[in-house]
Formats: C-alpha cells, structure tokens, sequence
C-alpha cells in the first residue's frame, strides 16, 4: 500500500507519522511520500519520519519529493494538508478582517474566504494529477476551508471524502470524562465543516444510550470552559457546539479579544520555528511535546481510520467525515457539503440518517452553505462582484459597506495568489 502527503513538509507532519507507526496493523503502509515545495523543510521532517518509523519498528519506506507527479503516482490514497501562502497568508487572513469590526480568522468569515480562494485551484490542479497518476486513488482533504474545498473536489469527479479533526476530538474529551473507551462513543455531530454541533453522546454506537445529558449535568463547567463559552449556553442549548460557532455566538466580543494579542498565525510561526529545530536534532525519534500546541490534535488517529476504510482494511463503521449531503438534511441541495456521521468503507461515505434539526441550527446551516455556495464560486471562476457576493451572504458580514471594503481589503492582500486578480 503506498500514501503520498501532500504538504508532507507541515510542522503537523510527525503528529501523522507517529499515528501510522503505532496504527500499522490498521493501515499497513508499505510506502510514505511525503511531498512539498519546501525542500529544506521537507528533509527535516522526513528525517524525523524516518526515525519515528525506525524506533517503532515499522517496515514501511518514506521518501521525500517536491515534485507532485512522482509523489502520487501509483498512491493508493493521497492526504492534503497543504496552506497555499503559509502562515504569513494565514496572518494576514487573521488580522485585516478586524479593520472592519469583522472577525479574523482562518476558516470563517472573510479570512476564510481569502483562504477558499487561495486554496481551490491549487488543490484541484493537484487532484487532477492523481486522476491522471491512478483514477482509482482516494484523496482525503485536511486542507482549510475543508467543507468548500471537499465540495470543489467531488463536483470535479474526484474520489473524496473531507476530514477534520473537531469531532475526534469531543470523542477523546467525552471518552475521558465518561471513563470508556474512545471507540465506545459515538457522535451525533451534525453541520457543515466548523459550524457543528453534538446533539447526542451514545453509548456503543447510533442506537445506544444519549449520555449528553448526564455529561452537560456532570461535567458542564468543563465542557464550556473548553468552548471558551458561557456554562449557561450549554445547558439551556442541551447540546455542545462546536468551539467554531463561538465566532457566530459572541462576535464582538471576540473580534474585541482579537484586537488585543497576538494572531494565532503569529503564535504558530513562533512555535513552529521551535518545532522545525527540534526536528533537526538527528537523536530524536518521537513527536515532541511541543507539537501539541501546533493543533490538529488526534488528526492521526482519525486519518487512518478513514483511510483504512476506504482501502478496504479495518476502519471503523462510523465515522465523521465531509461528504455530499444527498437528502441528509432536506432544507440543503444534494450537492452541499455536510459534517455529519457516515458510514465508511472501499465504496466511499454514505451519511447516517439525521433527526429533524431545531430551526436554530437548520437556519445558520442553510445560511453558510448558501455563502459556501459563492465562495467556491467566486473560487473557480474569480472576479470582484462574485467576491463581493460571497462576503454580503455570510451571517458574520452582510452588510454593503463592510462587504465593500472587506472585498477590496482581501484583493489588495491576496492579488499574488489569484490569477484573475
């Protein structure tokens, strides 16, 4: 079995490495290309991945390449994990948005825009080089904005499925508080890509026994406290939203905190340079600690479950993936993107079934999509009004004055990365 990472050359890259070794009876990779542009990042890691590899006593091969072509061919699955632009990109997306009282982050809101329209040429340029390399070949999509750029991939024709690590993450934290194993919990995580919420913890799998709430009477203060929101919210929502609806929920208030420290891009570059010196150490042979607060945490694990089943080994049952909605909320076209569980194996994701949402979820729901809608438009075909449009559809701007400005602002700091421009 061979699996190329594109973007292999990301401080993330040893996080995933290290899940390959210790899950090699799930995926028993026999070879790892790891890909990147940026070579003298790329030998650093690789060399990490290697003797990660080695200490654990695994027999695959890892190779190193910056050419995509000799990367994927002949890959049984290919990961993207790429960021068009680097964290300088990523700074900007966080920081330009706040001039106009507008959040600024990565993936929400005009940042995340920014980054769709960054980021979707690039990766379908990339897709259609593993079509051509092996047609037969799945591509998992960690790359951000994952529910648009997932989208801009399936309506090409590719083999994909879009994964993020948000709900293996509430799985572990559930799975903590409850004192049970992580595959003993099972979400009912229902969204679209960073706009989720958990509307049941079962016990055992779809049909078991809804601890949420037990888990919100019980652990309530912990949960919130990790959402950075109100313990008040939880229990009067009866569900756990995921962290990214903090952005929705207390706008201003975040966009004031925003204004007052560091970018996280900033932060991350500064931990990153740590990183990619800790990684030169030619004595060390495991992911450091460090990597934590890089994020993607868990990303590993649930990487090669899903790359497991859809390679036809032994992944889980259930998962929760981007895929094609196909009917699972009726108030969406069939071509919209969804978060939701779904059932996995070599033929691709099948969503499970979804109860009749609250209005309050349905609607923010249908109001993104419709903004995901003109994004990947405004992504594939470029242009200022498309642009413009997208910005005056999301929840978080909508307004003529800061989708004017804020169009001109994400033009004038991306005009390097958009042909059209």
């Amino acid at each position: 079995m061979k699996l190329a990472v594109v973007g292999g050359g990301s401080t993330y890259t040893p996080e995933l490495i290290d899940g390959f070794a210790r899950l090699r009876d799930t995926l028993p990779i026999e070879e790892l290309v790891l890909v990147d542009p940026a070579a003298e990042r790329l030998e650093l890691v690789g060399g990490l991945a290697r003797r990660i590899f080695a200490k654990q006593g695994h027999p695959g091969v890892i190779r190193t390449t910056s050419d995509v072509d000799a990367g994927v061919a002949d890959a049984d699955a290919v990961l993207l994990q790429l960021r068009v632009g680097g964290q300088a990109a990523r700074n900007q997306d966080e920081t330009w948005p706040l001039d106009c009282g507008c959040v600024g982050q990565e993936t929400t809101g005009a940042g995340g825009l920014a980054k769709a329209l960054r980021t979707v040429p690039v990766v379908l340029d990339i897709a259609e080089r593993v079509r051509r390399a092996n047609p037969d070949a799945w591509i998992i999509d960690f790359t951000n904005p994952v529910g648009i750029v997932t989208r801009a991939l399936l309506q090409a024709g590719h083999k994909a499925v879009g994964l993020c690590n948000v709900a293996i993450g509430f799985q572990r934290k559930f799975a903590r508080l409850l004192d049970v194993a992580p595959q003993e919990v099972h979400l009912d995580h229902v969204g679209l890509n960073h706009l989720t919420w958990e509307l049941g913890v079962r016990l055992g799998g779809p049909g078991g026994e809804n601890v949420l709430p037990r888990l919100i009477t019980d652990h309530g203060d912990a949960i919130a406290e990790d959402l950075h929101m109100p313990r008040a919210l939880v229990d009067r929502l009866g569900v756990v939203p995921s962290y990214y609806l903090r952005y929705y929920y207390q706008h201003d208030a975040v966009v004031r905190e925003l204004r007052t420290k560091p970018s996280r891009a900033a932060q991350v570059a500064e931990v990153e340079r740590e990183l990619l010196t800790m990684y030169g150490d030619p004595t060390l042979d495991e992911k450091p600690e460090l990597l934590a607060k890089r994020g993607g945490a868990f990303y590993s694990e649930a990487a090669v479950d899903l790359a497991a089943s859809l390679l036809g080994g032994g992944g889980s049952p259930h998962q929760v993936v981007n895929t094609y909605n196909n009917g699972t909320l009726p108030f969406l076209p069939d071509d919209a993107v969804i978060e939701v569980q779904a059932a996995v194996d070599a033929k691709g994701a099948k969503p499970l079934a979804v109860p009749t949402l609250d209005p309050l979820y349905a609607g923010l729901i249908a109001n993104v999509t419709a903004y995901e809608d003109l994004a990947l438009e405004a992504a594939l075909k470029g242009g200022r009004d498309r642009v413009f449009k997208a910005l005056l559809a999301h929840p978080l701007i909508g307004q003529i004055e800061y989708a004017e400005q804020l169009t001109d602002d994400l033009i004038a700091h991306n005009r390097e990365h958009l042909a059209w421009a």
